[in-house]
């Protein structure tokens, strides 16, 4: 499994509701990209406040396997769905931080243990 987690710092100007339009659109791929476990959304609720560095909100996709990732990101609503959030973050690139992590069961399994 792959957990493909990305770091937001949206411009100040973008409204919470622009803030859920645009995960309602990424949560539409989940049924349009087959192997897609999971999508989540929201605000960094984290007390370390420092250490955000204005990534004030995140999402993240679970998918079957690195092939599927692949296929995500040059998929066309993907990538729609990209230059939306480039256009809305400060610095454009600069506001979006991208981290893949890969799981097996096994490791997965001794990771939560």
């Amino acid at each position: 499994m792959i957990r493909h987690i990305v770091l937001l710092k949206f411009k100040d100007s973008v409204s919470e509701a622009d803030k859920q339009s645009i995960y309602q659109e990424l949560k539409a791929l989940k049924g349009h990209v087959d192997g897609i476990r999971a999508f989540h959304a929201g605000p960094n609720v984290s007390v370390e406040t420092e250490m955000m560095r204005g990534f004030n909100d995140a999402f993240w996709f679970d998918f079957d396997s690195a092939a599927v990732r692949d296929a995500y990101l040059v998929d066309p609503h993907h990538q729609a769905a990209g230059a939306r959030i480039v256009a809305h973050t400060k610095g454009g690139p600069d506001g979006v931080i991208v981290v893949d992590l890969e799981f097996s069961s096994a490791a997965g399994q001794a990771r939560r243990a």
